[in-house]
């Protein structure tokens, strides 16, 4: 499939023609054919984000395409474990791995508060990177959070002007689990101590689903999955 050129910094960018019946024709397909597609559509103009959570996603995408682009979202605020599981994914797959980190004068939690900080640490250095690209990857699924619960398997990223691809949005925490199980995937240690999703040190708890986010705020995302998709 032939992909159009995409105006990246125009807000609320028209959905491409042939995307509808992409998604409807990808909606129940396996993680590995929604991969395969994206690699074959797409091609180097396709990034896959990873916040190192477990290695998952990169287990399958790099067996769509040993050289894809992996992103990795360094806000300067991460666990240990989190880098270390990131050095551990990059020798053992020897990833493509690009490693973004935001402005030496971002926003910081502590004085700017939570919302100001994700913009500028994760938001924005992911929105510079991805308008040289025409597709991302994520590890979004429906069953982390209400929140995600409408996400489809391929969607159209209308603020960023780019095809979101969600090859694991039907999965449960069971599919992760035997997956890991039966492939022998990295996963972030701090798993194993009640993290079920894990994000920045200063703002991450223990807690089931992403209860331990921003916790007691009655938040649940960064801003990264935050935007219209356009229809």
């Amino acid at each position: 499939m032939s992909v159009a050129p995409v105006e990246f910094d125009a807000p609320l960018a028209a959905r491409p023609a042939w995307l509808p019946a992409a998604a409807a024709r990808l909606a129940d397909a396996s993680a590995a054919e929604v991969l395969a597609w994206a690699v074959a559509s797409f091609g180097s103009d396709l990034t896959v984000a990873c916040s190192m959570q477990d290695a998952v996603l990169i287990d399958l995408a790099v067996q769509a395409d040993p050289d894809v682009e992996v992103v990795f979202l360094d806000t300067g605020f991460h666990f240990a474990e989190t880098l270390e599981t990131a050095r551990r994914v990059r020798a053992r797959y020897d990833l493509n791995l690009v490693t973004l980190r935001p402005a030496p004068d971002a926003a910081v939690y502590g004085t700017d508060g939570t919302d100001a900080c994700c913009e500028a640490r994760k938001v924005a250095p992911l929105e510079r990177h991805l308008a040289g690209r025409a597709a991302w990857v994520t590890g979004l699924r429906r069953a982390e959070s209400p929140s995600r619960a409408g996400a489809a398997t391929v969607e159209w990223d209308a603020a960023r002007g780019v095809v979101k691809v969600n090859p694991l949005v039907a999965w449960s925490d069971e599919d992760i689990e035997r997956y890991v199980a039966e492939h022998d995937i990295i996963v972030n240690p701090l798993r194993a101590k009640g993290f079920d999703s894990i994000g920045c040190a200063p703002c991450t708890l223990p807690g089931a689903g992403r209860s331990g986010r921003w916790a007691g705020s009655g938040r649940l995302e960064c801003g990264l999955h935050l935007v219209s998709r356009g229809g």
